[in-house]
């Protein structure tokens, strides 16, 4: 039994195909300002809530959307974070 041909891909517009892949590794995130990533204090005995539970959102829903490990997400939240200033 013989192999059958290799099909050729052929790219028929090369320069906005050129442009796709330099884009492919762009990431665009938008944070709202006026988020508050820190929590309130609640005034109840025990150890105070760090962050708020937006922020612990916002970073389980980029833990699930890109699949990583906590500890990545944490990691990429913390790096975003610092971009941002």
């Amino acid at each position: 039994m013989s192999k059958p041909a290799p099909t050729r891909c052929r790219t028929l517009n090369g320069s906005s195909y050129n442009a796709s892949l330099r884009e492919r590794g762009s990431l665009t995130v938008w944070f709202d300002p006026g988020m508050a990533w820190h929590a309130a204090p609640s005034g109840k005995q025990g150890r105070q809530q760090t962050f708020s539970d937006a922020a612990i959102q916002a970073c389980l829903t980029i833990k699930v959307l890109f699949g990583l490990p906590l500890r990545q997400t944490t990691g990429f939240v913390a790096s975003l974070l610092k971009l941002m200033g």
